[in-house]
């Protein structure tokens, strides 16, 4: 199990703020939490402190929950990011993945399914809304993976997925598969080509769908 002990609250609305550093010190007990209003501030934030997690809004007053997602999976790379918005529109769904968000959280949600679905994360399962997660499978359904994994994947790189689907960061496979962090994100890369993905959430949900978790 991950604990999470730093995480960053980008949102531009004071009372959401507050509701979801309450819901954050619920959920994380013993995490520094810092919270910004808009992505120039969440690039600052993300410049100046290494973090485990950070809570997006997509629609903030200086651009898009977006920019800060690409913004932080540039600087640092295992930094896990979850939107939380009101936007439950496919085509954000779909950007905010392709981004690279590992959770998608509905802000309609009550407090206490927020909470569970953020302490879920700790154990290696996506945080995400059940109508998101319907429309997700729904979508992996109609299209499915690029090719099959039996042609797709090799053996090595099953394994990586079986392990960043359970949540584990770069360094965590690294170690426990005895190899460097940077031929584990080789093989990251490879597989999310291989199979038409772009986020540790999708390659969860594809690890998922075939028998690896």
């Amino acid at each position: 199990m991950m604990e999470i002990t730093s995480l960053l609250i980008v949102e531009d609305l004071p009372e959401a703020r507050t509701r979801l550093g309450a819901i954050v010190a619920e959920a994380y007990t013993n995490a520094y939490v810092q919270s910004v209003g808009n992505v120039q501030q969440a690039r600052r934030a993300i410049d100046e402190k290494p973090w485990q997690m950070a809570l997006v809004d997509l629609g903030l007053p200086d651009g898009s929950g977006l920019d800060v997602i690409r913004y932080a999976k540039k600087k640092q790379p295992d930094l896990m990011c979850v939107v939380s918005t009101v936007i439950g529109e496919d085509s954000q769904i779909v950007a905010a993945l392709s981004a690279g968000a590992q959770g998608y959280l509905l802000k309609a949600q009550p407090d206490t399914q927020i909470t569970k679905q953020l302490r879920q994360l700790q154990d290696g399962v996506p945080a995400l809304s059940p109508a998101i997660a319907l429309r997700i499978m729904q979508h992996f359904q109609r299209t499915g993976p690029v090719v099959s994994s039996s042609e797709s994947l090799s053996a090595r790189e099953t394994e990586v997925l079986k392990l960043i689907a359970k949540g584990l960061r770069n360094s965590d496979v690294a170690i426990a598969l005895g190899l460097a962090e940077t031929t584990i994100a080789t093989h990251i890369k490879s597989v999310y080509r291989k199979l038409g993905i772009s986020s540790r959430a999708e390659a969860a949900l594809h690890a998922s769908r075939l028998g690896l978790t």
